[in-house]
């Protein structure tokens, strides 16, 4: 019976041309876990139900992160004798669709990771050629979001690459996210909002603030080198289409200060907020910056604008991002090897977003101060901001009328 319903859902889709998404989904950035940053290929059934444990247990989950991702090296090293994909025996010996009803039974959704060449950067198969089976045991194994990484694709065109998944996912009927990993080479964000729901704007992030590490033909890049790579794609973001800046680093070896500004400029620029760290030992510190609700908040704002620089004044640079019901959240950065004192004049600058048209008008509305990170208000911008900053430390406000 599961091969007509196949057969018949990819008739439709060849008559429609798949051109409609499966709708709501990744309405706002999408957040959850993915094994890459920490574990590379080392992952197992012990490791990825310890971590659905934990994202239950330190209030992850509750605070809006729900996607649990297996990343490269889940597979067996061979597909079956029907071309099939499997895990990999003696690391999920429970098998996929076991492990899919534990994540799933904690309340999580269910998330995995190929690669559109004939190997994954791993070099477990990848899914070239296999794109329907692959799509159909997926959804088979209650897998609610596909990473779709780039290696291995022998001068594959990009954005057909990615249409065939995607039209393999929708022909299963499944709600599947579908994260786009190709590394920006392509220009995703001009095609990716009819292919997926996000797409990566740089290669590997790695945990340092604005460092670079050359790898031969690639790179990975720290933070801010990731913030600063793209210019003028902030209008392909929104909701059901994101710039993904790629998995955080937040909890792998930056300060705390340095954590609290990698989960803000995350929200500000509407990145999907998918950790990479050891949730089961991170520090108490680190869980709170994580679960901070009302930084979240900004991250799932409803209009899903995606912020931008608005000003850099002594090294400090200040990001703004128009949020619902009229109000804004603004973020300084301290840039500085050293603390700073700030001394924000509200009345002198005309904030506003041209591209969205959303303007602030400061020089006749006043809007109340909210610290987000210390939950509490700071007066209004009736007069002005003044605040000691500390190294790489971030103050993130939002302004309500």
């Amino acid at each position: 019976m599961k091969k007509y319903l196949i057969f018949t859902l990819l008739i439709v889709g060849c008559l429609n041309g798949f051109s409609q998404k499966i709708e709501g989904l990744a309405l706002t950035p999408p957040m959850g876990w993915n094994s890459w940053n920490t574990f590379a290929t080392n992952i197992d059934e012990d490791l990825i139900k310890g971590i659905a444990d934990a994202m239950v247990e330190s209030g992850l989950r509750d605070a809006g992160y729900v996607y649990l991702v297996l990343d490269d090296g889940w597979m067996a090293m061979e597909r079956d004798a029907q071309g099939r994909l499997y895990g990999d025996p003696k690391k999920f010996p429970s098998g996929m669709e076991a492990l899919g009803e534990y994540i799933h039974s904690k309340g999580l959704k269910f998330g995995i990771y190929n690669c559109a060449g004939s190997k994954t950067c791993g070099g477990y198969p990848g899914s070239r050629g296999h794109e329907y089976m692959d799509a159909q045991s997926y959804a088979d194994w209650g897998v609610d979001f596909l990473k779709y990484d780039w290696c291995n694709t022998e001068n594959l065109n990009a954005k057909g690459a990615y249409q065939t998944m995607r039209d393999a996912l929708y022909a299963t009927g499944r709600p599947i996210v579908f994260s786009i990993c190709e590394w920006g080479d392509n220009k995703p964000w001009e095609w990716g909002t009819e292919m997926g729901h996000l797409w990566r704007v740089s290669g590997d992030i790695v945990n340092c603030w604005d460092c670079e590490y050359g790898h031969g033909s690639w790179s990975s890049w720290g933070l801010w080198k990731v913030i600063n790579m793209r210019k003028d794609i902030r209008k392909y973001a929104g909701p059901g289409h994101w710039n993904d800046l790629d998995m955080m680093e937040l909890g792998n070896e930056f300060t705390d200060a340095e954590n609290r500004s990698h989960l803000a400029m995350w929200s500000m620029l509407a990145s999907p907020l998918i950790m990479g760290n050891d949730i089961r030992t991170m520090s108490e510190e680190t869980r709170i910056t994580l679960t901070n609700k009302e930084v979240v908040a900004v991250s799932q704002d409803a209009l899903g604008i995606q912020g931008f620089r608005f000003l850099n004044e002594n090294n400090i640079e200040i990001w703004i991002k128009p949020l619902a019901n009229d109000e804004w959240a603004i973020v300084f950065v301290n840039m500085n090897d050293e603390p700073v004192e700030l001394n924000f004049n509200w009345q002198k600058h005309d904030m506003g977003d041209d591209l969205n048209q959303k303007f602030a008008h400061l020089d006749r509305t006043t809007y109340q101060l909210r610290d987000l990170y210390n939950h509490k208000d700071l007066g209004n911008t009736s007069v002005p901001l003044r605040a000691k900053i500390d190294v790489h430390d971030v103050l993130m406000l939002r302004l309500k009328k």
